[in-house]
């Protein structure tokens, strides 16, 4: 797992970029968090570092996180997580991260809990296309069959059928960060992330493309590029 930081969704706009496209984006209230603990493995595993988000009075937690927050040398927090960090990165109890981890045009996986829908039928749920809606038919948007009769005689596991939806564990990997905003603290982050707003969001660097930087202009230029490479379209014969 990458480094990265607690945010709060704030909401969604849009941006223009240079060629006037408008860009759905996300606003995300990316941190200060503030180093809790450094857990140092004595085996030989995985280095952590746990990170604390948005303040709160010592009185909304209990004694013994009291105690831990005395020890790092912190004010108590309402969000606790971990990240995991390389060997040879060094961090300490009371460092802060801020958006200065990320650049513009650096691709993150975001993390959060979606929605939750309540019990939803399968048409909602699974994208069914449903039965007929008219000449008689009553089974709008019924299971309809679900399983053979002899063979194999039950319904298999894992089958979509209607049941509850949302409110699950969600990470959207390789999203491009378009702008940075480190005196308010906020991401603008291209697409959707999980999650109603004032939601708390993890953001960490790219799992799979770390490092990649996408520049805004880069595929719209490779765009009119192949358009423009387009052979003529030959006039045609006379009659």
């Amino acid at each position: 797992m990458a480094i990265g930081l607690l945010a709060k969704k704030i909401g969604m706009t849009q941006l223009f970029n240079e060629h006037g496209r408008a860009v759905a984006v996300t606003v995300l209230e990316a941190g200060p968090c503030i180093i809790t603990q450094v857990k140092e493995p004595k085996n030989g595993g995985p280095r952590a570092i746990q990170v604390g988000f948005e303040a709160v009075k010592a009185s909304r937690v209990n004694k013994p996180m009291q105690g831990h927050f005395k020890k790092a040398g912190t004010g108590p927090f309402r969000y606790l997580r971990e990240f995991r960090i390389p060997q040879g990165e060094e961090y300490a109890p009371g460092q802060q991260l801020t958006v200065g981890l990320f650049q513009e045009g650096e691709l993150v996986d975001v993390a959060g809990t979606s929605i939750g829908k309540g019990f939803q039928g399968g048409v909602k749920r699974w994208h069914w296309k449903g039965g007929p809606a008219t000449h008689g038919s009553t089974s709008h948007r019924a299971p309809g069959s679900i399983g053979s009769t002899t063979f194999p005689g039950r319904v298999i596991k894992g089958h979509h059928l209607p049941g509850h939806m949302g409110n699950d564990r969600v990470t959207i990997q390789n999203l491009r960060i378009m702008k940075i905003d480190s005196d308010a603290h906020l991401l603008v982050i291209e697409g959707a992330v999980p999650g109603p707003e004032q939601r708390l969001v993890t953001v960490r660097k790219s799992v799979k493309r770390p490092g990649a930087i996408v520049a805004a202009k880069g595929v719209v230029q490779v765009i009119e590029e192949e358009e423009e490479q387009k052979p003529a379209k030959k006039p045609a014969k006379k009659k």
